[in-house]
């Protein structure tokens, strides 16, 4: 593994050459634009492309790039752009220079971005027009240049023109080694401020083609994908799958999500497939819509990010069949550590392994490990480790970091959980999210799933806080069904005798809406910002 913090950094911070010579990922474009050229590559909105189209746009853009603002291989260049096909083709265009592409999540504020940009090292920044505040808080001496997507300024730096000043231009693909940066992946941030994992073109072939052959297999030219997610996390990685395949993909229109906008392009453009997170297929499953519109060409729903509610999973299973594809991984190992197909899918528990994210993907192998890196006995709870090629290249220049997450060549997840006789994992919870109470630990997931038996429960989250007698003491955040009514003390009376006194929760909370992330997530951090925003934290104890 190539140490990304190393201490003598070179002229671009710290890439270093790599020996062995692999295929730069914007071939994959290359290929198609020769083979399927007059095929659909890209739907946003009302426009589309074709893959002799995306190609050349590509091309114009690289060359720009290069030729305009002295791009070369190893530059790292920001993006800050909601879903749209500039933000698509600045992706293949980054990497057909070999350049490193550094997506930012359009939703953080100005001084987070400039965070990003800061310790990226980004020479070069592409953003959208409606974000003028970020634009202006990356503007560093360091950064050479800047455009804009759907600006009205200065033509030399407006992405449109400067794509249709070079149309015509051609770029070779940059000869790329296995351990060239292509992509930095930032964590979500959980804790602290988000860490860059360098992505590499040899990493990320091995990538695509374990989504090929474990996600959903069959995917051919003729299959046509839906893009709901932000591309600048697991969506981008999906997308760039279809691409690798010759799969059309339709980018959803910008704006609030709807369910029924969703559904209308899944039956209009025949979607094969989705990515999506468990939030997200609870609402699309869970709207009227769905009865309205035609969803038999739909083969693979994939979600990912947490693991889907027991409850979630049955009502989806009821309503579109065996499509479901559930997956487990971090933007560190890139989505690639476990699958649990459809045909592994079942709405009776007797079948279901229920709780499950499946099984060690192609080329991955798995070991939970004690705090000492023992390997702990099967169906007994660790730490998630794994090694195999879609393992990320480190972090960049953060030694510390690295020091922590690697340990005799595995990658720790952080992630808690246990496998069974047959190798499948159960995810017990991130070691960041349990609490102690009373000197017991005490892991969320378990009574996330029994208050989600509740039949006006739609959604919850479990929380520690601090308590003067135990130390910590559950908090249990709720959203109730749409028409449903309850109270927190009927809900604790609810729940009191049907699991153990020192995991029972000493408070309930009730919200009409549960906070998520950018990507649909729920996570414990945003919700705890919120109950402190909303001073929630401090209340009545339910005892």
């Amino acid at each position: 593994m190539n140490n990304w913090a190393s201490p003598n950094p070179d002229p671009k911070g710290g890439i270093a050459p790599s020996t062995t010579r692999v295929s730069n990922l914007a071939n994959h474009l290359t290929r198609n634009a020769r083979r399927l050229g007059d095929s659909l590559a890209l739907v946003w909105g009302e426009e589309q492309w074709t893959w002799a189209q995306m190609e050349a746009r590509v091309n114009a853009l690289a060359y720009g790039l290069q030729e305009r603002f002295n791009v070369t291989k190893g530059d790292r260049i920001l993006i800050q752009s909601q879903n749209c096909n500039q933000m698509f083709e600045s992706m293949l265009a980054c990497f057909r220079l070999g350049a490193v592409w550094v997506p930012a999540n359009f939703r953080q504020t100005p001084e987070e971005v400039s965070w990003l940009a800061e310790s990226s090292g980004a020479s070069g920044m592409i953003c959208g027009a409606e974000f003028p505040d970020h634009m202006k808080a990356c503007d560093t001496p360091e950064r050479r240049f800047t455009l804009v997507i759907g600006g009205k300024g200065a033509e030399e730096h407006d992405f449109d023109a400067l794509v249709d000043s070079y149309m015509g231009q051609t770029v070779p693909n940059c000869a790329v080694g296995r351990d060239d940066p292509c992509w930095f992946f930032f964590t979500s941030g959980t804790t602290g401020r988000p860490k860059a994992s360098v992505l590499t073109h040899g990493q990320m072939a091995f990538v695509l083609l374990n989504h090929l052959n474990d996600l959903m297999p069959g995917t051919t030219p003729q299959a046509r994908s839906l893009c709901l997610a932000p591309l600048s996390h697991g969506a981008g990685i999906h997308q760039l799958t279809q691409v690798a395949a010759g799969a059309a993909t339709v980018l959803f229109p910008t704006g609030r999500f709807d369910p029924e906008i969703a559904w209308k392009i899944v039956q209009e453009y025949r979607i094969s497939n989705m990515f999506t997170v468990p939030t997200i297929v609870k609402m699309l499953v869970e709207h009227e819509s769905v009865s309205k519109y035609d969803t038999t060409s739909l083969k693979h729903m994939i979600y990912a990010g947490a693991p889907m509610y027991r409850s979630d999973q049955k009502y989806a299973l009821s309503v579109l069949g065996n499509v479901l594809v559930q997956y487990f991984g971090l933007g560190e190992v890139t989505g690639n550590i476990t699958v649990l197909p459809p045909d592994e899918h079942f709405t009776d528990d007797e079948n279901m392994r229920v709780g499950s994210c499946g099984y060690p993907r192609t080329g991955i192998e798995i070991s939970i490990q004690d705090n000492e890196g023992n390997e702990v006995k099967t169906g007994q709870q660790g730490e998630i480790c794994v090694i195999g090629p879609a393992v990320f290249a480190g972090y960049y220049n953060n030694p510390e970091a690295n020091a922590k997450s690697f340990r005799a060549g595995w990658f720790r997840t952080g992630d808690l959980g246990y496998v069974d006789a047959e190798g499948y994992l159960f995810i017990t919870g991130r070691e960041s999210d349990m609490y102690i109470s009373g000197g017991s630990n005490i892991y969320p997931r378990e009574i996330e799933e029994k208050i989600l038996t509740h039949e006006a429960v739609s959604e919850v989250a479990v929380l520690g806080v601090p308590d003067p007698v135990w130390g910590e003491s559950g908090l249990a955040v709720c959203v109730l069904h749409k028409g449903c009514e309850s109270t927190p003390e009927a809900l604790h009376a609810w729940l009191k005798p049907k699991i153990s006194g020192y995991k029972m929760p000493k408070r309930f909370v009730l919200l009409e809406e549960m906070p998520k992330s950018a990507y649909g997530k729920i996570t414990k951090k945003i919700i705890r910002e919120t109950l402190e925003q909303r001073g929630l934290l401090d209340g009545t104890v339910l005892a």
